[in-house]
């Protein structure tokens, strides 16, 4: 058997459900489309997001000395329908389908790393590698295209024959000379329906993800206030966002697959009230070893504030008077843009209470928005 069959045999022994190969050399169309969108201000807001670090991510052989192969891996997740939670009282958060279960950033290490010793062992030794899980300078999506691994969708996602879009990716970069895989020969033909289903607008053109109007980037990656004419638009979301991938119809078979998120998992959909109470120490031990740490308190709180605006119900206003209470100005404002929302006396009252004594001039310029 061959290195090359060798890597895919052991990938699959190591839990992974999709492998291809493709060489280290430069991913240059991608690289001018990344540097494209940075200059047109679509990654506003990312700071990290420079042209060095776009070059440096286009280029797997600055990832590693003498890098001549990268391996692609793909990991299956859980695609069910959101789940009814029959126990929950009040309005309900959705959670992004990624996000359901423990972080992946460990767990998939944790297979390369047991790949890894199976492949230095084959090679004789011979073989050095680098692993990267959605955190490190390699640009990801493109590498999967060029192996074969899927094709890109009109909505930025890889799509894989087998999975669809749910699918979440890893690379090893590698001295190993191994057979490329060609590219998959697919596109998504005429079809456009995650451009004209996007809550927000954010796929700009097919293949153009606009990040500043994006409800993963806005729930995930912002750390400031998100806009309030996109606020109506995110719904019930508060971690993410699904739905370029369910409208998809390469996505359809693969709906109702995968592992079972069993009614009542609160990280399939979060009860919202409950949530606006939680401090530093219960949102770490709440979240803990789950991704939804990454929007970190100050972000989850907002999102679900956004999503309580939304829901009409006025059962929450009390929870959202208690967060105009909040240390932090983020949360409180967007408590007070959420009772605005509302409306209701119940809800202007507590805004009246709030604005007596708020020192932070945003929080005040919410309050008297809401108030009218």
């Amino acid at each position: 058997m061959g290195l090359t069959e060798r890597v895919r045999d052991a990938a699959r022994e190591a839990g992974f459900d999709l492998v291809a190969v493709t060489s280290a050399d430069p991913l240059l169309e991608a690289e001018r489309s990344m540097l494209d969108r940075l200059q047109s201000g679509m990654l506003a807001g990312m700071s990290w997001f420079t042209e060095e670090r776009v070059r440096l991510s286009c280029n797997p052989r600055q990832a590693m000395n003498g890098a001549r192969s990268v391996i692609v891996l793909g990991k299956f997740y859980p695609v069910q329908a959101q789940p009814k939670i029959a126990d929950a009282e009040g309005p309900l958060g959705r959670v992004a389908r990624f996000a359901w279960g423990l972080d992946y950033h460990g767990l998939l290490r944790g297979r390369m790393e047991r790949l890894e010793a199976v492949l230095a062992e084959d090679s004789g030794g011979r073989g050095a590698f680098r692993l990267f899980v959605d955190s490190g300078p390699l640009a990801e999506k493109p590498l999967a295209a060029r192996a074969g691994l899927g094709w890109f969708g009109k909505n930025g996602c890889i799509l894989t024959r087998e999975h669809g879009s749910w699918v979440l990716l890893a690379e090893m970069v590698t001295d190993l000379e191994l057979e490329p895989d060609p590219p998959t020969r697919r596109d998504c033909g005429r079809c456009r329906l995650c451009l004209d289903r996007c809550p927000t607008g954010a796929l700009v053109a097919p293949y153009v993800v606009d990040a500043r109007r994006c409800i993963s980037y806005l729930t995930i990656e912002e750390r400031g206030a998100i806009p309030r004419d996109l606020r109506p638009l995110l719904g019930d979301w508060v971690f993410g966002c699904d739905v370029c991938q369910e409208v998809c119809p390469h996505n359809r078979r693969a709906m109702g697959a995968g592992g079972a998120c069993s009614a009542g998992d609160e990280v399939c959909a979060l009860p919202l009230i409950p949530l606006m109470t939680l401090d530093n120490a219960a949102f770490r031990e709440r979240f803990r070893g789950r991704p939804l740490l990454r929007s970190k308190r100050r972000g989850l709180l907002r999102n679900a504030a956004v999503a309580l605006g939304n829901s009409g119900d006025k059962g929450a206003v009390p929870a959202l008077e208690a967060a105009l209470a909040d240390q932090d100005p983020v949360v409180r404002s967007h408590a007070a843009w959420a009772l605005g929302r509302l409306g209701g006396r119940a809800a202007r009252r507590a805004m009246e209470r709030a604005l007596v004594g708020e020192p932070d001039q945003g929080v005040v310029a919410e309050l008297r928005l809401g108030l009218g």
